[in-house]
């Protein structure tokens, strides 16, 4: 923890201090190029914390996202629907997989308004018991 107080009670305010930093406005068209060069480092530390801020805080930055639970299966037809037969299931039972349902992990039937809002096309998991 020691290093971490010297780098803040010490090297910090040190380096700060020594940039050339005019003070008045006049003083900014005085400055040569080493100056110049020297305030290059803290500007664009300053820039890349104000980016990361903005991009973090900042709804509009983050861009909409798609909406879309399936992006690759089945996208040539309606609605993807897959059948499992297993020995467990007493009869027929349906799996959500829009990750909208209310009865989570069964369907009620969300994926419809999900698909109708994102045009997407994801169906329930429909697991059914082989008759003998």
């Amino acid at each position: 923890m020691e290093p971490v107080a010297h780098l803040v009670k010490v090297s910090i305010p040190n380096y700060l201090a020594g940039l050339p930093v005019p003070d008045s406005i006049g003083g900014w068209f005085r400055l040569g190029i080493r100056d110049w060069i020297a305030l290059i480092p803290p500007t664009a530390a300053l820039a890349g914390l104000g980016y990361m801020s903005y991009k973090a805080f900042c709804p509009l930055a983050r861009g909409p996202s798609c909406g879309r639970v399936n992006l690759t299966v089945k996208k040539d037809v309606n609605k993807v629907v897959d059948s499992v037969d297993i020995e467990d299931i007493s009869e027929k039972a349906a799996f959500c997989r829009c990750w909208r349902s209310e009865n989570w992990p069964y369907c009620d039937g969300s994926h419809g308004r999900h698909n109708e809002a994102t045009k997407d096309n994801v169906g329930p998991l429909v697991i059914t018991k082989k008759k003998a």
